[in-house]
C-alpha cells in the first residue's frame, strides 16, 4: 500500500511537471529579461522543496532529541539529504539566471554568500555523519548540528530584504513585487510538484536508511559471535 501512494504520488509530480513545462515553454518573454526570465519556474520551486525538507529535518532532529528514537534520526539525515539536493539545484537553476540577466555566474553579495554558507552547514551535516562511528553519538550531534543549521535558513531567505544585494527584489509575499495571475498558478502547480518530488525522495531514502541500518545491526551481530 505505501508503495502504491509512492507511485501515485510520483506519477503526479510528473504529469504536473510535463504540464508545467508545456505551459512555460508557451509564454511570452517577460520584458526585461527576456526568456532567461522562465528559469524562476524551475528557481523558486527548488528553495521550497528544499525549504520544507530541511524543516522536517528541523522537526525530526528536535523529536531525537526528546525520544532518542531512532527513526526520527533516519528522518533527519534523509530529509538532510533531500533538502541538500534541492539546495543544490537551486544554486545552480540560480547561476544559470544570472549569467544572461547580470553577466556573471556568482558574485558574493550578501544572498548568495548566505546561500553558499546554508549549503555549506547541510554538507557538513552530512559529513559529520560520516566521522562519528557510535550511533547514538552520531545521532545527537548531527541533530544539534542540523537545529543550528536551520538558523541559516530564515537569515538566507529575508536577506534580500534586509540588505540592498545583486539579488532581485522578490517577487512574491512583497509589496514591491508583480506577477501576472496566469505565470501565478503555473508557479503555484510546479510547487506542488516539487513538493511531491521531495515527499517521495525523503519517503524512499528513509526506506533505504531503515534498511542499511537494519543490515548494519546484524553485521554487528554476526561479528559479536
Amino acid at each position: 500500500m505505501r508503495e502504491k501512494i509512492l507511485y501515485l504520488l510520483g506519477l503526479a509530480a510528473f504529469v504536473i511537471l510535463a504540464r508545467d513545462i508545456y505551459l512555460i515553454a508557451r509564454l511570452p518573454p517577460e520584458a526585461a529579461q527576456g526568456y532567461a526570465f522562465k528559469i524562476i519556474f524551475f528557481h523558486v520551486p527548488s528553495w521550497v522543496g528544499a525549504g520544507a525538507s530541511v524543516a522536517t529535518a528541523l522537526v525530526a532532529s528536535v523529536l531525537f532529541l526528546i525520544t532518542k528514537n531512532f527513526i526520527f534520526d533516519a528522518a533527519a539525515v534523509a530529509s538532510t539529504e533531500v533538502g541538500v539536493a534541492f539546495l543544490s539545484a537551486g544554486m545552480v537553476t540560480g547561476s544559470l539566471w544570472a549569467r544572461p540577466i547580470w553577466g556573471i555566474w556568482w558574485t558574493w553579495d550578501e544572498r548568495l554568500t548566505t546561500t553558499l554558507v546554508l549549503w555549506l552547514l547541510y554538507v557538513g551535516y552530512l559529513m559529520l555523519r560520516h566521522a562519528i562511528e557510535e550511533p547514538t553519538q552520531r545521532a545527537t550531534f548531527a541533530a544539534v548540528v542540523s537545529i543550528f543549521a536551520f538558523i541559516g535558513v530564515p537569515i538566507d531567505y529575508f536577506s534580500i530584504r534586509w540588505w540592498r544585494t545583486q539579488h532581485p527584489s522578490p517577487v512574491f509575499f512583497s509589496s514591491t513585487g508583480s506577477f501576472p495571475s496566469d505565470w501565478g498558478a503555473i508557479m503555484g502547480w510546479n510547487i506542488l510538484a516539487y513538493l511531491l518530488l521531495a515527499a517521495v525522495f525523503v519517503a524512499v531514502r528513509l526506506e533505504q536508511e531503515q534498511a542499511q541500518r537494519e543490515l548494519d545491526s546484524l553485521r554487528r551481530l554476526a561479528h559479536s559471535f
